[in-house]
């Protein structure tokens, strides 16, 4: 059995003059025209691996967007073997960076379809872009991402004779916070809703620090709130809706179904893809999501229009 090379990148991907663009990049190394991607380093996750990637070869900050296509082939593994190289994709929107090229990239070039689909090297590459063609045409290419998470471990309920909404993160939750913040950045989250119970905040706290935002704190996403009346957490899920900017909200394991239930009212039924979205937004909500896990709802539009066309559930 060969050994198993995790790696990601993403489609960079742009408009002008109403064309659709997509960005390559060369390297000198192999001479060939790719996308920007990488090996994930140990414990990352392929999310936050394909946005650290983007930006390390390219100098583009990216906000990842659809999942697409994955691609599997095989390497020399350093020691004469071969092993299995598999390569998660995302489509991103460029949103900032110096674009200085680095680690063994020495062009970058933006293309429209057509062109990109003659300068790739590698006809499984391909596969990512007419996925992002495809995505394109069914108005699912221009999201948001809509990011739900149940707070990290905490201290068990029978270890602690306190307020419960004053329970604490374990260490173990402490540190799936810290990985909570790096998939929020890949998804440049830039708005946070959450419990007000300390694990919740706790649990948002390190990507708030990071990315310079304020914590929300709602009462209605807390376990008694939401116990005394369950409309008010509906109501703050909706307010997030009719924002439409790339947001996280943050709560407990009997109030997330309820709201996963509502999402999955917002998935188009006439997509092939409709069946697979609502099963992964009913299994999360039958299992209320494990502590520490990220659900990533792409969005397409806002208010009454707004759209859930991919669903990606992400474990800390």
């Amino acid at each position: 059995m060969p050994s198993l090379i995790p790696a990601a990148g993403t489609l960079p991907w742009r408009r002008r003059k109403g064309r659709l663009e997509v960005a390559l990049v060369h390297r000198p190394k192999y001479d060939d025209w790719s996308w920007p991607k990488g090996k994930l380093d140990p414990g990352e996750h392929s999310c936050v691996a394909a946005a650290r990637e983007t930006l390390e070869e390219t100098g583009l900050g990216v906000r990842l967007g659809l999942p697409l296509p994955s691609s599997d082939y095989p390497v020399p593994d350093g020691s004469g073997a071969v092993a299995a190289k598999h390569v998660s994709y995302w489509a991103a929107a460029v949103t900032g960076g110096s674009g200085r090229l680095e680690h063994e990239v020495d062009a970058l070039e933006w293309l429209d379809v057509p062109a990109a689909h003659e300068r790739l090297d590698y006809s499984r590459d391909r596969e990512q872009l007419r996925a992002l063609v495809r995505a394109d045409r069914e108005s699912r290419l221009d999201t948001w991402p809509l990011a739900l998470v149940r707070h990290a471990k905490a201290r068990a309920r029978e270890s602690w004779s306190d307020d419960d909404q004053l329970r604490p993160l374990t260490p173990a939750g402490a540190q799936q916070a810290v990985t909570i913040a790096g998939v929020l950045a890949a998804y440049g989250i830039s708005r946070l809703v959450t419990s007000p119970s300390v694990r919740c905040l706790a649990t948002l706290e390190p990507y708030a620090a990071r990315a310079g935002l304020r914590l929300h704190a709602k009462e209605g996403l807390s376990d008694e709130g939401y116990a005394a009346d369950p409309a008010p957490a509906a109501r703050h899920l909706r307010a997030l809706l009719r924002r439409g900017t790339p947001a996280a909200l943050c709560s407990h394991g009997p109030v997330l179904p309820d709201l996963l239930g509502r999402l999955a009212d917002l998935v188009p039924g006439d997509h092939p893809c409709a069946e697979t979205w609502r099963e992964e937004l009913a299994g999360a909500a039958d299992d209320q999501m494990r502590k520490g896990e990220v659900l990533v709802c792409h969005v397409r539009g806002r208010d009454e229009t707004a759209a859930v066309v991919a669903v990606e559930r992400i474990a800390s």
